[in-house]
C-alpha cells in the first residue's frame, strides 16, 4: 500500500538542521518504539514533508532537505518583541530561574492563547523574546523509513487525525 490521501502513515526519521551553507546538526530521531503517525494529507504537516513521502510503502527508506522557506520559513523580524521584565515578577520579584538567556517561556496573548517565546537578551528594564518556531530559518534534512501504511478509520477521517487505539474525544 502505498502513501497518499486517507491514509494512516507511521515513520521512522532522524532530522538535522542547519543555517544555509552551514554543517546540519542533530535535532531529534523517532525509532520504532516511538515512530511519528500521522493522517496524510490532513494539514498537520510540513506539506513539502508530506511531498517526500507520497507514493512511498512500507519498509522503503527516504531522505531529503526541505529548504527553510518551505518548512517553518525565514526568520521573521517582527516576531522579535521587547516587554517590561515586569511581566518575569512574581509578587514584585525578578524571577531569575526563568528569566535566563536561551530559556522558552510559556505565555498567554490577551485572547488567552498559549504561545512560547525564546529569550533572547534582557536588561534591568527589558527583556528581547522571539516568537518564531524554533527551526525557524533552517533548512531540515531528513533520513528514515516507512514502518506503517493502512487506510484510515471513518473515524479517523472525521477527526482529522490517525487514532492511537486509546484515544478519546
Amino acid at each position: 500500500m502505498q502513501i497518499g490521501p486517507n491514509k494512516v502513515v507511521s515513520v521512522t526519521y532522524r532530522l538535522q538542521s542547519s543555517q544555509p551553507g552551514a554543517e546540519p546538526v542533530f535535532v531529534e530521531e523517532t525509532g520504532n518504539e516511538n515512530p511519528l503517525t500521522f493522517l496524510f494529507g490532513s494539514g498537520q504537516l510540513i506539506p513539502e514533508f508530506e511531498r517526500n513521502l507520497e507514493g512511498l510503502t512500507i519498509g522503503k527508506e527516504f531522505e531529503f532537505k526541505i529548504d527553510s522557506e518551505n518548512a517553518y520559513g525565514n526568520m521573521d523580524e517582527e516576531a522579535l518583541v521587547k516587554v517590561s521584565t515586569d511581566m518575569f515578577k512574581v509578587e514584585g520579584v525578578l524571577d531569575v530561574e526563568i528569566l535566563r538567556e536561551g530559556n522558552t517561556v510559556p505565555l498567554l496573548d490577551r485572547d488567552g492563547n498559549q504561545l512560547v517565546a525564546k529569550i533572547v537578551s534582557f536588561s534591568d528594564e527589558e527583556v528581547m523574546l522571539d516568537f518564531n518556531h524554533p527551526l525557524a530559518g533552517q533548512n531540515l534534512h531528513f533520513a528514515g523509513a516507512v514502518v506503517e501504511v493502512r487506510e484510515a478509520t471513518a473515524q479517523e477521517l472525521e477527526h482529522g487525525h490517525a487514532h492511537d487505539g486509546v484515544h478519546d474525544h
